[in-house]
This record gives C-alpha cells, structure tokens and sequence, in this order.
C-alpha cells in the first residue's frame, strides 16, 4: 500500500450511503469541510440493493393487485405480469447500478468524494485504502460519523456455504425469476419479496421460525398479510426451523426441524442484519470491531467526544428514512458544536435530539395488502407502562376504501394513552394505506390531543375517513 497525502477536514462520514449523504449536507450546510468514504456506490444499499429496486418490483405487482379489485378492469389485467418489463424497470430505478448522478450530487453541495475502504486509525482519523493501492490519511477536526450500515446476518447452518443462498441483495438484482423460491423469515425483506416473486411467477415457500409474520407490528398485520399471500399461492409455514441446507444436483433442498424436505431452486435467507463495523478499525477507539454502536440522542457515540453513527450501525431504527432523520440531527448537532453554541437544544422533541427514533418511528411494509404502523404497538405500549386502549375499525366500513376497489379487507388500530388522552401508536393494514400513515405520524409525533383530533375533518370519501371512525369508537 502506497502513502500518500494527509488531508484534514473539520468532519469525516464513513459511508456514503442515504444516511451518509444527509450527515454531509447538514454539516456542509453549516460550512464546516466534509469529506465522505465509500467503497462501493455512492447511494449505498437503499439505492441499489433495498429501498428502491424492492419497490420498483412491488409497484407493478400492486397496480396489478388495485386493478383487480375494480369491474370494468379487473378482466384486463388477468393475465401474467411482464417480468422481463419489470426486472428492466427495476434497473433504471437503480441507475443500472451506476452512481453518477449521486456523485454530482455530492459535488453540488462542495462534499469531497473518497473512494476506498475507511477505517478508523485513532482517535479523529481515517485511512483510506483506495483501489488504486493508494492510502490516504484523512482527519476530522471536529467529528467523524460513522454511517456504514448493516449487511444480511446468515444462520450458521450445516451446507449454508455451499447453497449459495440469497440474501436481500440477490433479491433485488436477479436478472430473472426462479420457478421456486424458499423464503426463511417473516419480516420485511421476507414478506415483500415473497409477493414480488410469487406475482412474477415463482412458486413461492415461506418458511417461519415464529408464530407468524411481521412479528414487530400489530399481529394482526402478519395475519393479513400472510392471508393474502396463501390466497395468491405462497405456502406460508410458521413454527418451521431450517435444521440444514443442501444443493442437489442444482436443486435447493432444505430439511425443517420436523423433518420435511422443501425443494426450490433459489433460497432466500430473510433473518435479520448485523452492523457493517467489523473492519472500520473501532479496535483503534478502543471499541469493539463488529459491535452496534451505542448513541445518545444528538447521535454522538456513548462515552465519546468527537465520533458520531448515524442510521442502521447505531441499531436504533433500521430504516432509511429514520437514518436519514438521525443524519440531520447528527448533521446539525456537529455544526452546532463546531460553531461553540452555548447550549444546544437536546431535550425531547428539541433540534439536537432524535427523539422521534423511541416515540415515532414509522414503517410502511409494501405487501398486498400493505401494511403501515407509527409510534408503539399495544403490546409495546403496555410493557413501556402506559395506561392505553386499543380502539380498532374495520377499514371496510370506510366509504373511500370500497372505492378503492371490491371485496376491500383492512383493519386499523389507534393506541390511546388513557391518562394523556394522546395517541401512543397507529396502524393501518389495507390495500394504498402507506399514503396515510404520514398523518398518523404527525398525531403521534405532535402529541396531538384527541380533542384536536376531532377537529381534523378527513375529506369524504377517502380511505382517511378512518380516522373520523376511529375517533367515534374511542368517544363512543
């Protein structure tokens, strides 16, 4: 590896990722100098391997699904999805896995691109290892954020290696769709991707450790989902382990804990993730390579001065957009600090604290139907010691949603804190409902009293009729 120049900047971000890239507009925004470290593409894994192309491949799935449900469409659209039209759609969403247009990006805000693998060299300092064989010694007069994510956690099961299997990545890029695909999980990944290829055409085996799916929202939003995916013709088995995997003769074979071979000719393994810090040199901080990366609320890591980690590798909320969320506080929050700001505003709710990561994190799963939560579920909600009461509708009974389309199943769920009389949690489980959860977050996150709430008049008729039902269940 060849020396080359020491370059120093007030701030330093590992991974320029969506997460990545906010932390740099916020802390160009306030004129402090930024370089940003990315090995791979400039756009990180939201861009090309999650966010973008899984809903690319859900949309035309989705549309399909709407159109069914309405007389006088329904019978145009009986037959098969184009997948080859759907997989060429999914590569112009991803740029062809090119990143140009985000590195012009990066330009237009005056963030400084190295390319290379980064690591921490001590305190206020990154190496980076450029392809070219260069290394380039980068320091941070005010802060580093770390921002590299998290990557797919595979089981350790006997023949895992030899399967080649599937993680999400392969999921979103495959050029072509196999005629049968085992799914082993039940959550996000595993659930879209299960109506993305059994809408395409493969025949699809899910296969559940746990009781159902979607096991972090509502249990009524895996029963929906997993319903709609049996009706399309997946076959979802819960309490299944996967005891071992093997490749025979180009065919997968995968043998539960009860003994049963599943044959496919794919396998996807949906089973969590583990933070990308495994070689990003936190044994020069004294901490641990491969550890999450414990924050307080400005984001700043726990016990330190100058290193910050924003998004997945903080373990917090494992979405983009509450990464990002966390990127602008992180971004403000170092400017502020960097400017020598007396007193910064870290109470809840404050500038400088990403409090919504433990009130109002909001998630939209792009199944059919879709599946849509804020803030806490009514389990979670009784474990935090709140005094609350689910107040459930039946989405049906909303004029908008038997527009939407015949034969409408949906159902939405408010948590109410009986002592506060605000809302601790929302959930929405019904064809188009990820369009509605943003008013949800707005209640939750802006403790909006009931009492206001009765005064938001939902337009009629439209599907946010909901909320005027759900207000009359609570008021009785």
């Amino acid at each position: 590896m060849t020396e080359t120049e020491t370059i120093a900047y007030d701030v330093v971000v590992l991974g320029a990722g969506p997460v990545g890239e906010n932390v740099a507009d916020r802390t160009r925004a306030a004129g402090l100098s930024t370089a940003i470290v990315e090995s791979e593409l400039v756009g990180g894994e939201c861009s090309y391997w999650a966010c973008m192309p899984s809903k690319a491949l859900l949309r035309p799935v989705i549309a399909r699904a709407d159109a069914r449900r309405l007389p006088g469409l329904s019978q145009a659209v009986r037959g098969p999805l184009d997948a080859t039209a759907v997989l060429a759609r999914r590569d112009v969403y991803t740029s062809h896995w090119h990143d140009d247009g985000q590195v012009r990006w990066l330009d237009s805000i005056g963030a400084d691109l190295h390319r290379g693998h980064g690591r921490l060299a001590g305190p206020r300092t990154v190496t980076v290892d450029g392809p070219d064989g260069t290394r380039r010694t980068l320091t941070a007069r005010h802060a580093v954020a770390v921002c590299t994510g998290t990557r797919a956690r595979l089981p350790e099961l006997p023949g895992l290696d030899a399967v080649k299997p599937w993680t999400s990545r392969e999921a979103t890029s495959s050029e072509q769709v196999p005629e049968r695909l085992i799914i082993v999980g039940g959550g996000v990944v595993a659930t879209e991707m299960a109506t993305v290829y059994q809408a395409l055409g493969a025949q699809v085996t899910v296969l559940v450790r746990g009781k159902g799916l979607l096991p972090r929202m509502e249990p009524f939003a895996g029963e929906l989902v997993a319903d709609a995916l049996t009706e399309a013709g997946a076959d979802i088995r819960t309490g299944t382990a996967v005891e071992s995997v093997a490749r025979e003769n180009g065919t997968v074979v995968a043998v539960t804990g009860n003994g049963d071979r599943v044959e496919a000719d794919e396998i996807l393994f949906a089973t969590g993730r583990a933070p990308r810090t495994a070689d990003v040199g936190l044994e020069t901080v004294g901490m641990e390579p491969g550890s999450w990366l414990p924050v307080d609320d400005s984001l700043r890591v726990l016990g330190s001065t100058w290193l910050y980690a924003c998004g997945d590798v903080n373990h917090r909320a494992l979405l983009t957009h509450q990464g990002k969320y966390q990127a602008r506080i992180a971004g403000d929050t170092i400017g502020a600090r960097a400017a020598g700001v007396p007193l910064l505003e870290t109470d809840p709710w404050g500038a400088h604290a990403a409090t919504a990561d433990h009130h109002a994190v909001p998630q939209v799963v792009f199944t059919d139907p879709e599946a849509a939560a804020v803030g806490l579920s009514l389990a979670e909600a009784e474990q935090a010691g709140h005094r609350v009461r689910a107040v459930d509708v039946d989405l049906s009974s909303v004029a908008g949603a038997g527009l939407y389309g015949d034969g409408y199943r949906g159902r939405a769920r408010m948590v109410v804190d009986l002592d506060a009389e605000i809302l601790r949690g929302v959930t929405f489980v019904g064809p188009g409902v990820g369009e509605l959860l943003h008013s949800a977050s707005v209640a939750v996150a802006g403790q909006v009293p009931i009492s206001r709430l009765w005064h938001a008049v939902p337009s009629y008729p439209t599907i946010s009729e909901v909320w005027l039902r759900l207000l009359e269940a609570y008021r009785g």
